[in-house]
C-alpha cells in the first residue's frame, strides 16, 4: 500500500484556468504530454528525432513568420536610401525594364525601383539611371535599393536573434559553450545568407520586370530565402548543438586511446579535462530529460486517475450499476492510484538527479 493520500495526487496538479476555455485546451495539452512521454519511453531513438524536427521546423517557420512582418514595415525607416542602387556582381541578363535598362543577376541585387506614368516597371542599377529616372515626370519611387536591403537583413538578423536561443535551449536542449556556439551561428548565417542572396538574386530581376506587388514580392523572399536557410540550418545545428552523449563517447574514446599507447602525461590529462567536460555536459541533460519526463508522466497518471473517479462516481448514480461493475471500478481506481503514487517517487528521484548534477558544477 502506498503512503500517499488523495490529496497529495492533487496536489501534483496546476490548478486550471477559470477560464472554461483556457481550461480546455490545458486538459487536451496535459493529456498530450502524457502520451507523448510514455511514447518517448518506449521508442527513445524515434521520439528524440520526432521532437527534434517537430521544434525546428516549428520555430523556424516561426521566426520566418516574424520577418516577413518586420519586412512589411521595416523598409520605410530607410526610405533616404531606396535611391541608392545596391546590385554587386551586375551581370547582365537578357530582359531589359520599360525605359530600355539591362536587368542584372547579382549575389546582392537591390536596384532601385520606379513605376513609369504606364506602371510598368524601371530598375536603375547605376546611379546615372536612378538620376535618369527621377528625372522623368510620372515616375514613382517604390521600395527597393540599399534601404530594403539594409531592412530584410536587419530583419533575418533579428529573427535569428530570437531562433538560436530556442533552438539551442529547446529544440537541442544544448549545454555547450553557448558564446562559442553563437559564434559559429553567426558565421553560418553569414554563409548561408549570402547563397540565399545568390539564388534570390536570380528570382527578383524577373519579378521585379513582371512588376509583381511589393508585399508578395516580400512573402515570396521570406519564403524561399527562410526555407531555403531552414534546410541548411538543420544540418548546421546538428554541428553546432551535437549530441551530449556522442561527444562524451568520443572524448572518452579519444581518453582511453591516449592511455593506454602511453602517450605524455600532459596530453592524457588534457584528454580527461575534456571528456569530464563533455560528460558532465551530457549528465545534466540527460537529467533534465528524464526529469521533464517523468513531470509530464506524473502529471499523465494523476488525470487518469481522477477522471477515472469522476466517470466511477457518474455510473454509480446509475441505478442500473451492478456489484460487480462497482467493484471492476473500484480495482481499476486502485491501480491508477498506485500508479500515480510511484510516479511521484520516480518525478522525486530524477528531480533530486537534476539537481545532483547542477550542484556539480557549483562545487567544482
Amino acid at each position: 500500500m502506498s503512503d500517499y493520500t488523495v490529496q497529495d495526487l492533487e496536489q501534483q496538479l496546476k490548478p486550471l484556468s477559470s477560464n472554461p476555455f483556457l481550461a480546455f485546451f490545458q486538459k487536451i495539452w496535459r493529456w498530450w504530454l502524457g502520451v507523448w512521454y510514455t511514447f518517448a519511453e518506449k521508442h527513445p531513438k524515434l521520439s528524440n528525432l520526432i521532437y527534434m524536427v517537430f521544434f525546428f521546423i516549428v520555430f523556424s517557420e516561426g521566426v520566418t513568420i516574424i520577418q516577413f512582418i518586420i519586412m512589411t514595415f521595416l523598409p520605410y525607416a530607410f526610405e533616404g536610401l531606396w535611391t541608392t542602387p545596391f546590385v554587386w556582381p551586375a551581370v547582365a541578363l537578357p530582359w531589359k525594364d520599360a525605359a530600355g535598362n539591362a536587368l542584372n543577376y547579382a549575389i546582392f541585387n537591390e536596384p532601385v525601383k520606379f513605376l513609369d506614368a504606364a506602371g510598368k516597371t524601371i530598375l536603375a542599377s547605376t546611379q546615372a539611371q536612378v538620376q535618369a529616372a527621377q528625372a522623368v515626370d510620372g515616375n514613382v519611387l517604390q521600395v527597393a535599393g540599399l534601404g530594403n536591403f539594409i531592412a530584410f537583413e536587419i530583419a533575418v538578423f533579428l529573427a535569428q536573434c530570437i531562433n538560436f536561443p530556442l533552438q539551442r535551449n529547446i529544440t537541442y536542449r544544448s549545454h555547450g559553450n553557448p558564446w562559442y556556439q553563437a559564434m559559429w551561428y553567426f558565421i553560418g548565417w553569414v554563409l548561408v545568407s549570402i547563397f540565399t542572396n545568390a539564388v534570390w538574386g536570380i528570382i527578383n530581376p524577373m519579378l521585379l520586370w513582371w512588376n509583381w506587388n511589393d508585399v508578395v514580392i516580400g512573402l515570396l523572399k521570406t519564403v524561399l530565402t527562410g526555407g531555403v536557410s531552414m534546410v541548411i540550418f538543420f544540418f548546421i545545428f546538428l554541428v553546432i548543438f551535437p549530441d551530449n552523449n556522442k561527444v562524451a563517447a568520443r572524448k572518452k574514446a579519444k581518453y582511453e586511446k591516449l592511455v593506454a599507447a602511453g602517450a605524455p602525461a600532459e596530453k592524457i590529462e588534457a584528454a580527461k579535462a575534456a571528456y569530464e567536460k563533455a560528460q558532465y555536459a551530457a549528465d545534466l541533460s540527460n537529467a533534465e530529460k528524464e526529469a521533464h519526463t517523468a513531470a509530464s508522466q506524473l502529471n499523465s497518471k494523476v488525470m487518469k486517475y481522477f477522471a477515472h473517479v469522476k466517470k466511477s462516481e457518474k455510473l454509480s448514480a446509475d441505478a442500473k450499476d451492478t456489484e460487480e461493475a462497482k467493484a471492476e471500478r473500484e480495482t481499476k481506481a486502485q491501480e491508477l492510484f498506485d500508479a500515480a503514487a510511484q510516479a511521484i517517487d520516480i518525478k522525486n528521484e530524477k528531480d533530486a538527479a537534476f539537481e545532483s548534477v547542477k550542484a556539480q558544477a557549483t562545487a567544482e
